[in-house]
């Protein structure tokens, strides 16, 4: 008797296996460090065309057009920018998240994992090369206005930028996973406000270099702000023991899913 091999469209829908989604895309990380890289690099690249050559006495026509002109540009853009993703987080945020299964969330905290990873490479980026490029200026070149070429870099770009992307970070938790949601995570409030408070804290810093102290010392209590506000992105740390902690227990639970979806 001849019998003929069954067309793959014909098995029954359970002996074919359900695509299977990635937890963690790669991509949106790569393309968050390619952007912040490309404008890091740029804005280096500007400073070392212009920071010299226009960027030494504040009074000239040719600083006005080549800084104060960046300075207008890139605050009101970066935050511009920043309220519109909040805006975005905020108004797309899960409204109901007690019907969330395990798999999604735990989706979502690879995403904010993903999150972390793009809000810690621009803070670093601050933390050492542009905030020691600024001491270094000043210690130069010496200072005759709050905006300096490695200020209005410093200051006004790349302190936003991390600003925006923290508390976008804060927000996708704190709409998106239950366990933010439901009560406030000091780790996270911590690791977000504390670096955050760093732009503030310039007023205070300009304030003591125009009235106090005019050389740039890093050890002098003047500058003491910056260090402590840098030290609260430790609290990276406890948020990664909360979310791993979690984590785990998705893990468990969607494993334990999957024999009774394969049934």
């Amino acid at each position: 008797m001849l019998t003929q091999a069954a067309s793959p469209n014909l098995l029954p829908r359970a002996a074919v296996a359900p695509k299977e989604r990635k937890m963690f895309n790669v991509a949106p990380v790569a393309i968050g460090w390619g952007v912040l890289m490309a404008i890091y690099v740029g804005l280096r690249f500007y400073q070392q065309a212009f920071a010299f050559k226009y960027g030494l006495d504040s009074t000239t026509p040719e600083f006005a057009t080549h800084w104060v002109t960046l300075f207008k540009l890139e605050v009101p853009l970066i935050f511009g920018t920043g309220i519109v993703m909040w805006l975005y987080l905020w108004m797309s945020r899960d409204k109901h998240m007690d019907r969330l299964s395990p798999e999604t969330e735990l989706r979502r905290h690879f995403n904010l994992v993903a999150w972390f990873i793009v809000y810690t490479f621009s803070f670093l980026w601050v933390a050492s090369f542009y905030g020691e490029g600024d001491a270094t200026w000043h210690q130069t070149v010496i200072r005759d206005t709050a905006l300096t070429p490695s200020h209005i870099v410093l200051f006004y770009a790349c302190v936003p930028l991390y600003i925006v992307l923290g508390v976008s970070t804060m927000l996708y938790a704190m709409t998106r996973i239950p366990r933010f949601a439901d009560s406030f995570s000091v780790p996270l409030i911590m690791a977000v406000l504390g670096p955050g408070l760093i732009l503030p804290n310039l007023g205070y810093n300009e304030w003591g270099h125009a009235f106090w102290l005019t050389e740039e010392i890093f050890s002098h209590p003047l500058h003491w702000g910056f260090p402590i506000l840098g030290w609260t992105g430790l609290a990276l740390g406890g948020v990664l023991l909360q979310v791993l902690m979690r984590m785990a227990e998705l893990f468990k639970q969607v494993d334990a899913a999957m024999p009774a979806a394969a049934e």
